[in-house]
């Protein structure tokens, strides 16, 4: 592929909003996304949080960041990136595709959805285990299904699925939820959902499909089987950093280390969005992010002040 000046991974809020603001100022600009416009947000049924906009779906949103985005000229490539190599030049970022050579790179690539972790979850995936309650929601009409997490996304996807389900279980560790007081109060007064409390999954069982969860109970300290044909986890969000082990300081827990600039320890790499080092991640910090990013990004193009 042509040289860009930056070169963008990941078509999350972020990335997308790094790349609107760099070809507004006449920056060459390249997104790399292997999957949907949006990040995970895209498979939000509903943001309520976003200043000014909303509520409104994810994939709508990606949508419209991606369209506004490429107004401005940005080129997109669908790509799975798989490293970025230092040159003489800049960087070249490989991808299974192609190669994208550029003078900068920004590293946008978000979270996944963290997995359980227990027996089932790998085994059943795709056969009643689920992280997307959009996706596959629509196939547990009036059926009985399990949500496992306390978080914003949990009650948040909770409450989407009681458009189909017949019955919810919501399981949580705690004893109280992590999520805003607004989504709490919506889930404990919905007919459909029964909040199970102090609770951790010890299994998830089934042969073809999912039967049943295994629980403890970590007041009680005693287990049971729980009947159910699905199960929704939506435990905490994971970075998607493996591929930058080796050429990016990372956390303990795989996050990019920044400074406040966005600058990471390498010297035409920045990381904004999800990925990075800090205390909270949604859509109007990863922007905030991105913008910062964005404006370092052409003062290093433009005057080599790094």
């Amino acid at each position: 592929m042509e040289r860009h000046d930056i070169v963008i991974v990941g078509a999350g809020p972020a990335g997308l909003t790094v790349g609107l603001n760099t070809s507004r100022a006449r920056l060459s600009t390249v997104v790399i996304e292997m999957m949907t416009p949006g990040g995970w947000a895209a498979t939000t049924e509903l943001i309520e949080n976003y200043p000014g906009i909303g509520p409104v779906n994810g994939s709508e949103l990606g949508a419209r960041m991606l369209e506004q985005a490429q107004s401005f000229g940005i080129d997109y490539a669908q790509d799975e990136v798989r490293s970025i190599e230092r040159t003489s030049e800049g960087f070249v970022v490989h991808g299974g595709a192609d190669d994208y050579p550029g003078s900068l790179v920004v590293v946008a690539v978000g979270s996944n959805y963290r997995k359980l972790g227990v027996p089932g979850e790998e085994e059943l995936l795709g056969r009643g285990v689920s992280y997307c309650a959009t996706c596959d929601g629509p196939f547990y009409k009036d059926r009985t299904i399990a949500v496992v997490g306390g978080g914003d996304s949990a009650l948040q996807e909770a409450l989407y699925l009681t458009r189909f389900a017949g019955k919810i279980y919501l399981i949580h560790r705690r004893d109280e939820f992590r999520g805003i007081a607004v989504l709490a109060e919506r889930v404990q007064a919905h007919e459909k959902i029964e909040c199970v409390m102090s609770h951790t999954v010890e299994s998830i069982n089934g042969a073809d499909g999912v039967e049943s969860v295994t629980l403890n109970d970590l007041k009680a300290g005693t287990k049971r089987d729980l009947d159910v044909e699905g199960v929704f986890l939506f435990v905490g969000l994971e970075p998607k950093t493996g591929f930058l082990k080796g050429l990016l300081d990372l956390d303990e827990r795989g996050y990019i280390i920044t400074d406040e600039d966005m600058k990471t320890n390498v010297k035409g790499v920045l990381a904004a969005g999800d990925c990075r080092v800090k205390s909270l991640r949604q859509i109007a910090t990863a922007v905030g992010d991105a913008s910062t990013a964005a404006f370092i990004a052409q003062k290093y193009v433009e005057d080599d002040e790094w």
